[in-house]
Parts: C-alpha cells; structure tokens; sequence
C-alpha cells in the first residue's frame, strides 16, 4: 500500500478545493489500474494562522506504488492548485506501507497537528527521517499537512462521512443551482444520521457553500449510505462526479482538555470554571462573561453568527458552574458549546421592609440596611429564589456557525444531558 498526503491547493480568492485534488488523484490513479481504498479528508487545527477556512488536508491510500502514487500527485497538483495566490503553498508526502503502520513519530505528528502547531522545517525533518518523497511548490507550507494526513489514519480512531458534489467546470465561480426545499426535505429524511445539513433556525441551506470553487454541496454524517441516499433527493444543477470521503470532522478532535490558569492562544480546549461575571451584550451583537477557575480567569464570548445560541449564554449566572469549549485567541474563548454542570438557584437582593414592604437602603458602610419610614433593620443582603430557564446539560451554536470538527450534540457521547440545535 502507498499512502498520499496533499494539502494547501485552494485559494480564499480563486477557488479550487484540496477534495476535488485528492479526488482528481484518486481518479487519476483508478484509470491507471490502481484500486483506492479510500481518501481521508482531516481537518488540522483550525486556530492555525495560514489555513483557509476549514483546513482541510486530504489523504489517498491506494495499492499504486509509491514511485507512480508521487508522480500523479504531483502533476495533478502542479495543474490544479492556484498558486498564484501567495497564501497558497501546495506540499505532497508520499509514504510507502500500509496507513496503519506509519512510524511513531508521524503518528503523533498528525495528532499535534490537529490540537497544536507545526512548523515546515519540523514537518520535513520527520517526514524525511520516515523516508518519505516530499513535492513543494512555493514555500511548502502544504507539507504540514500533507504530512498530517498521511498519519491521520493511525492516529485518530473516531470518523465520520462526507459525500462532496462536484460542479462542472464550466459553472466554477457563478451562482450555484440548488433547490433549497429539497435540500431541507433530504435533511428531515435523514436526520439524526445525516447532521449540519442545513440550519432551521435560521432557514439556511448549510452544505452549500458560497466561496467559489468546484463544490456544489457536501452532506455529513455517520453513515456513508445514509449521505449518499439524501445526496441523491438534493434537486439543482447537473452533479459532475461526487466522492464519499472518510473525515474526522464532527469529532471534536481538535479539543483539549485544560484547565483557565493554562490555556494558551491558537489552541482549543474545554475548561471546567464557575461564571465570573454576568453575560454583557456588546455592540455588534457578541455577548461575553467571565469564567473563573479559582484566582485565575478567562474571558468567553459568544460571537454575532451563532445567533440564537447567545440566549442561551445570556442566561448564565454568576455562580453557575459549567464547562466551555472553543478556540482561545488574545485571551478570549470563542465558544463552540458549553455544559451547564450547576444552577445558582438563589441571588443576593437588598432586603425589604417586613412592615410596609418597601425596599430598605443602605445604612452606612457595614452598617446594614434601614427601612427609612419604619426604621426596621436588617444586617445585610438576603437571598431569594432565583427562577431559571435554562437547563443542566450541553448546549451548542447553530449549524449555520459550527466549526467543521466541532462535534454536533445530537452524535450522542456527552456526558450530560444534550439540547441539540437544528
């Protein structure tokens, strides 16, 4: 077996998709007499600075050997993959063996590089002490994860589906053809095993997207069948060739598990914490609160696009107790989900009068406070039941706002209970 890692062909501006890269490889190969076992498609870190916006990279295994497996991938990427963005720095690793079997350090390289960051140079060297063929165009920034892909198969042991449409080419770059209601119709059919098709909430067809590029839609889920068969109810403009691709997206692979005093930016985590500070709507519609673990603090917010999510966030309390998670930049957690592990269900208030029933006021720094008509007393605050809406358990943003390895509430696995979005 030959394992192919390729990555960084796209462009944010020009278009183009490392899928339909990997798939033109996969076909390339198949016409060549090789048979493809199955193409990985693994989306790295996405807090990285240089990626574009899912950041893919894409893996074939097939029986080609690995001399032919590097020479297709090559000329494939050398025709395909818009380089004449400056952004865009294609890398192809070719590996001999079976995708199972790569050593260690690959392994865990494909671990990090889903969690953490690389450098090129780090890349090279474990890729080239793998004995590994290596193409790079530009300045190689694609070898990263190139190489990330290759190990991911060894890596990782949780997996989804995607099945990927493919426009004609002639069509590249205009307005895509497809029939909203057929695609909410396909989503109700196959829903639960069939997620992020679309977003109800907000009546947008998710798995269509708007950049330009060759892909006409992709569905995801957790059964390579279940994808296909609400692929095939999607009605719109002619398909040009699709492919089903094994991915670690809806995973939550990119997660780790830490803690507030030590969570660093380009990183994303879960944090266990108490609420600090009450949520605080800011201008441009993001809502923020402060999340404490002992003395140290983090600042969370739930940013505009995740919409009706921030009703949810709006209702914490200081004192509730909850789990985040999300990407950490310039000190802030960008939330993905949160669990509620604990309810205030009491807040502190100024006492009222017993006699006439009016708020008392405040009788002078540690006095306590005054009934100023009945001259009743009382020694401090007190508390009173605190009504609560919101519920125990994981909520999450919208389909519309879900990171591509953000796993989504209704794939089970939680450890509370779920309050899914759809």
């Amino acid at each position: 077996m030959t394992v192919i890692g390729l990555d960084d062909t796209d462009s944010r501006d020009r278009g183009m998709c490392t899928t339909y890269v990997a798939d033109s490889v996969a076909r390339r190969l198949a016409a060549a007499g090789a048979a493809v076992e199955r193409v990985l498609l693994v989306r790295c870190n996405p807090a990285v600075e240089y990626k574009t916006r899912g950041n893919a990279a894409l893996a074939v295994h097939t029986d080609a050997d690995a001399s032919t497996a590097a020479d297709v991938a090559s000329k494939v990427v050398e025709a395909a993959a818009e380089t004449a963005d400056d952004r865009t720095n294609p890398g192809v690793v070719v590996g001999d063996g079976r995708p199972g079997a790569v050593p260690d350090q690959v392994v865990e390289f494909s671990r990090v590089a889903v969690t953490d960051h690389h450098t090129r140079e780090n890349a090279r060297r474990v890729a080239e002490a793998a004995t590994y063929r290596l193409e790079t165009w530009k300045n190689g920034r694609g070898v990263i994860g190139a190489l990330a892909a290759l190990g991911a198969w060894a890596a990782f042991d949780e997996w989804t589906y995607e099945h990927i449409a493919y426009r004609s080419p002639d069509r590249w770059g205009t307005a895509r053809d497809v029939d909203g209601d057929s695609v909410f119709a396909a989503a109700d059919a196959a829903y639960p095993s069939v997620w992020d098709t679309v977003d109800r909430g907000n009546g947008e067809t998710v798995c269509v997207p708007r950049t330009p590029g060759p892909v006409l839609y992709g569905v995801r889920g957790d059964d390579p069948s279940e994808c296909r068969a609400a692929a095939a109810r999607i009605e719109g403009e002619a398909v040009d060739r699709a492919r089903t691709f094994l991915t670690n997206q809806g995973t939550d692979a990119h997660l780790l598990d830490g803690d507030v005093p030590n969570a660093a930016d380009g990183r994303s985590y879960r944090l266990d914490g108490t609420v600090a500070s009450s949520p605080d709507s800011r201008e441009g519609g993001h809502v923020f609160f402060g999340l404490a673990d002992g003395s140290s603090r983090i600042r969370c917010v739930a940013f505009e696009p995740t919409k009706r999510f921030r009703e949810h966030v709006r209702r914490l309390r200081v004192g509730d107790e909850v789990t985040v998670c999300g990407e950490v930049a310039a000190g802030t957690l960008k939330l993905e989900k949160f669990a509620v592990r604990g309810l205030c269900r009491v807040e502190a208030v100024t006492p009222t009068c017993p006699d006439c029933g009016r708020t008392m006021e405040s009788a002078g720094s540690g006095q306590g406070y005054r009934c100023r008509d009945c001259g009743t007393a009382a020694d401090g605050r007190v508390q009173r039941p605190l009504e609560r809406t919101l519920q125990v358990g994981w909520y999450e943003v919208p389909p519309r706002a879900r990171r591509h390895v953000a796993k989504p509430l209704v794939r089970g696995g939680f450890d509370a209970p779920v309050h899914p979005e759809r």
